[in-house]
This record gives structure tokens, C-alpha cells and sequence, in this order.
């Protein structure tokens, strides 16, 4: 039988994370080059002086990549070379959360008038994709107080009823943009201004998509592809964005208190998933995440094995000690696993709003 191996290389604080999750299933290895050895099914882990871990057996795969889903944002350097094709005032509008399981959609539109341009370059404006979480909330204190701007966040269990009455997910996108222009031209007092929006549909369609609103629709827009290295408005605003929705994460964690809720939609995102429902419920995982993402397949499989190994390690009588893997604290009390029934069911009652106020009733505005 040939067992696959993957290498990784990874932290000194990554090992020592590493070791506590493996405490349990570690073993004595007589090599000097191996500072800690664990074996459990389908899976032997071997972390060496270099820093490099090994993952032999046929889970190899599966259990590196949680390791790599966790890896540590590497730091960004802070000169801001970027050379902006938008050079006078103008309002850009961009979106975060829509590739994260978890957490709100959160739309932001900002106006960047000419003379504030250099400030914000040299304080570091850039795309926000390429900033640590740490930049993100440091800038966004500072565009929130400079800026006039409007950010809207609809939440999880208004996004789910959406998605429910068959809107995608562009269709919301496209009336939280129009709302959100609508708000800064009139905050800011803006005759026929120049708008740029990071695009994620054509012209056309996104103006299709506000056909049935009841807002004003907002002409003359101009539709950039990775607009937030086009325009500074724009990045600016995919700033605010993100850092509103870090808050808002920030709320989550804090309320249910199983640590970091992760961002994204790795194998990482799936076995929170599954500790999170072990814990309170699929009904309470509807009021927090996307549930039609394919996570959710992946959280209620009960032939998952490869997930619910990893999350019994986590949440079992000794979870104190995992906590750093997940950066969380789960009840140190004794709690046993029960197997997920897949006779749970997803409540989600259809409203008789009409879908343009319903979609407006769900945000939080600023």
C-alpha cells in the first residue's frame, strides 16, 4: 500500500498549536531531527527542527490543508505604489462578505473628493485585498471619520430569506449598490457625479437587476473590473466595507463564544460549522451564515469522516487544550457528541414584503 505523503513548513507558533491539538495521539519517535510525532487513524504527523511538518496516510491531504487553511496572513509591506486612473473627485462603491460563509453581505459607497486623494494615498490606501485585517480596522477608523460615506449590511437571516424566494446573489448586490450611491450623492450634495463600482455583472445585466425596485435607479455608472486598483473612491470604500464587516464579525464571535469565527469557505469554515451546530443548532446557523453555500452539504454529511474526527478531537472533554487550533474556548464541561439529524429542517418563513422593501427592511444603514 503506498501512503501519501504532503510536506508543509509552518511557524514556531503554528508548531506549538500544532502540538497541543496532537497532544493527545503523540508518540516517542527515535530521530533526532523530529521534535514531536503523533499518530491517530488514517494519519501520522511528524514535525521536524526545520519547521516542516509531514502528513503520511491515506487522511494526509485532508488534515494539511486544515493546517494551511489556518496559516498566518503574511505582513504587507506599507509603501503604497499604487498609480490610481481616477484623478478627481468621484464616488466608488464596492462589496465584501460574499465569498464567506459566515457573516453579513456588507455593501459600502464613499465620495473621495480631488484634494483628498494624496492624503489618502499616503496613508495607505490601496486594495483592500491585499491588506492584513489589522491594516483594515486601522484605516477604517480613519475613512469613516474623513469620509462621507454609506455602508449597508444585510444580515445572514435576510439574505437567507432572499435566497429562499429565488434571488441570487448579484440580484441583492445590485440593490444594496443602487441604495447605497443613492445615500452618498445625496450626503454629499453631488451634481452629475463620476461613479465607478467594482463590476460583478455587465451593464446591462446589473441594470436589469433593478427593474422592480422602488428606489430611483442611478445612471452613468461606470463599471470597472478590479475597479479597487482603478479608482481610490473604490478602494476606499472596499475599506469601510471590510471593516464593517470585521465588526460584525466581531459580534458573532463574541455572542457565541466558540472563539474566531473563520472567514472564507475552506475545510476550516466546515468543521466550525459542525462544532457550532453540535453546540447550538442548524436554526442558529441559518441566523449567521449563507445556506446555500455548499458548506452546508459538508457540515450535515454524516459520512464526513474526515470532519467529524477533527471536530471531536475539538470538541470533546479536553477541548481546553485544542483551543489554540481554533482560537476558541468551548466548554471545558464534559460534552458528548450526538450525530446531526438530517430530519432538521431550515425555518424560513417567506415574507409578504415585496422583494425591493424586503431587501431594504434587513440593512443596517449609515
Amino acid at each position: 500500500i503506498i501512503m501519501a505523503t504532503v510536506s508543509i513548513n509552518v511557524s514556531k507558533e503554528k508548531i506549538e498549536k500544532m502540538k497541543l491539538f496532537y497532544d493527545e495521539f503523540k508518540q516517542v519517535v527515535n530521530n533526532p531531527y523530529i521534535v514531536f510525532s503523533a499518530k491517530f487513524d488514517g494519519c501520522v504527523v511528524n514535525i521536524y527542527t526545520t519547521g516542516k511538518v509531514t502528513f503520511q496516510g491515506e487522511d494526509s491531504e485532508d488534515e494539511a490543508l486544515i493546517w494551511q487553511d489556518l496559516e498566518v496572513e503574511e505582513e504587507i509591506k506599507e509603501i503604497n505604489n499604487t498609480e490610481w486612473k481616477v484623478n478627481e473627485t468621484h464616488i466608488g462603491s464596492d462589496e465584501v462578505g460574499t465569498g464567506d460563509f459566515f457573516g453579513p453581505i456588507v455593501v459600502c459607497a464613499c465620495l473621495v473628493k480631488k484634494e483628498d486623494i494624496p492624503y489618502l494615498t499616503n496613508l495607505g490606501v490601496t486594495d483592500s485585498k491585499k491588506l492584513s485585517d489589522e491594516k483594515i480596522r486601522e484605516l477604517g477608523k480613519k475613512l469613516i471619520e474623513k469620509l462621507t460615506y454609506s455602508s449597508l449590511v444585510c444580515d445572514n437571516e435576510t439574505y437567507n430569506k432572499q435566497t429562499n424566494l429565488g434571488l441570487n446573489m448579484n440580484k441583492i448586490k445590485a440593490v444594496l449598490h443602487n441604495r447605497a450611491l443613492l445615500n452618498v450623492i445625496k450626503k454629499g450634495n453631488v451634481v452629475n457625479p463620476n461613479i465607478i463600482v467594482d463590476q460583478f455583472a455587465e451593464e446591462k445585466v446589473y441594470y436589469n437587476y433593478l427593474i422592480d425596485i422602488k428606489d430611483p435607479v442611478v445612471r452613468n455608472i461606470n463599471f470597472k473590473t478590479k475597479g479597487e486598483t482603478y479608482a481610490i473612491a473604490v478602494a476606499c470604500a472596499s475599506i469601510i466595507a471590510r471593516f464593517r464587516f470585521l465588526e460584525k464579525m466581531d459580534e458573532l464571535s463574541n455572542k457565541y463564544k466558540l472563539g474566531e469565527i473563520p472567514k472564507g469557505a475552506s475545510q476550516l469554515v466546515d468543521i466550525f460549522g459542525q462544532l457550532f451546530i453540535k453546540k447550538y443548532s442548524l436554526e442558529e446557523l441559518a441566523k449567521i451564515s449563507k445556506m446555500n453555500f455548499k458548506n452546508v452539504e459538508k457540515i450535515l454529511n454524516p459520512l464526513n469522516k474526515n470532519l467529524e474526527d477533527i471536530s471531536y478531537r475539538l470538541f470533546s472533554s479536553n477541548s481546553e487544550k485544542y483551543t489554540s487550533y481554533t482560537s476558541s474556548i468551548i466548554s471545558s464541561s464534559s460534552i458528548k457528541i450526538k450525530r446531526f439529524l438530517l430530519s432538521s429542517i431550515i425555518k424560513i418563513t417567506p415574507s409578504s414584503l415585496s422583494i425591493p422593501s424586503l431587501i431594504v427592511t434587513g440593512l443596517r444603514i449609515e
